[in-house]
């Protein structure tokens, strides 16, 4: 049996879209659809209800990425539980079969994770982030002996991910980080001896038009989570701003050879604010503690931990 577990809050049109995705989906064993509800006022309760899902809700500030998904895998009957967002659409009817099976490749498989394309409505930055991040070629991530963990290594998002209940009981997601729990746990797992698939045609549609202001808050977050797990050493932060640099100098070709130039403007300014939020996350024990929040889209994490 295949668990799907959802969080959700105001899914709207974007839940109804995911749902029905799922519902479409060719797989020749049981399929039961979780959705952990964190205080919607938009009816996406009772739309995941009578589209057939089990749900649960939770107050508002009770929400934490990692804690709601473990909460769903112990809600969950499967012995294989898949992760999504509610605004990911599955792109295929073999989404959830392709990657269930990526899962269950060997027994030193922890997890599976798929491809995350953009929506036709996505702007030129976000297509060229998901593509750099979720590309065309499947691979297997290894950790090799003496090697030192790296951003790549760990790579993995449960927007779009499977991975086998007995794993999961074993190596639950932590409950204490802002966001990136996902890559946490695919550092825990690598330490231990074993490996993560990124299966290319398992592909969910999935992407985001932040604002400025959103994207910093976001990858402050996300920085934050990354002090604690790949960014934890001065050599691995010290890649991490050599990337940075190589990820800028792609984007702007991308831009100049596919005739979206008249989008580098924004998109100097838009990255150049991903990356100082990033770095104020990493750094931010430096920071006052009345600052830490203000910085973050995840207030309720900083009342918890101050």
């Amino acid at each position: 049996m295949i668990s799907v577990v959802i969080p959700v809050k105001n899914g709207g049109a974007d839940l109804a879209r995911c749902l029905a995705g799922i519902a479409a989906q060719e797989v020749g064993e049981e399929v039961e659809v979780v959705v952990i509800d964190s205080g919607s006022t938009d009816g996406s309760p009772e739309r995941a209800r009578a589209a057939g899902a089990v749900v649960h809700g939770i107050p508002p500030e009770e929400f934490g990425h990692g804690r709601t998904r473990n909460l769903g895998v112990e809600l969950a009957r499967g012995d294989a539980v898949v992760f999504t967002s509610q605004d990911a659409v599955a792109d295929d009817s073999a989404w959830l079969a392709q990657l269930v099976a990526a899962a269950r490749s060997g027994a030193n498989v922890a997890g599976a994770y798929g491809r995350q394309l953009p929506h036709p409505e996505a702007r030129p930055p976000e297509r060229f982030f998901l593509d750099f991040m979720y590309g065309p070629d499947a691979r297997v991530q290894r950790l090799d002996p003496n090697a030192e963990l790296t951003f790549e290594t760990t790579l993995f998002s449960n927007a779009n991910a499977a991975i086998p209940r007995a794993i999961l009981d074993r190596y639950p997601f932590r409950d204490d980080l802002t966001m990136s729990e996902d890559q946490e746990w695919s550092r825990r797992v690598l330490l231990d001896g074993y490996r993560v698939v990124y299966d290319a045609d398992a592909a969910v549609r999935h992407s985001h038009d932040y604002t400025l202001g959103a994207a910093f808050k976001r990858f402050f977050d996300s920085g934050v989570s990354a002090s604690r797990s790949y960014l934890g050493g001065e050599q691995a932060q010290s890649e991490l701003r050599r990337r940075a640099i190589d990820y800028a100098r792609g984007e702007f070709g991308w831009l100049f050879r596919t005739g979206r130039v008249r989008w580098i403007p924004y998109t100097v300014l838009y990255e150049a604010t991903k990356f100082v939020g990033l770095q104020l996350g990493v750094h931010h024990m430096r920071l006052p503690a009345a600052l830490r929040p203000r910085l973050s889209a995840l207030g309720n994490y900083w009342s918890t931990t101050q």
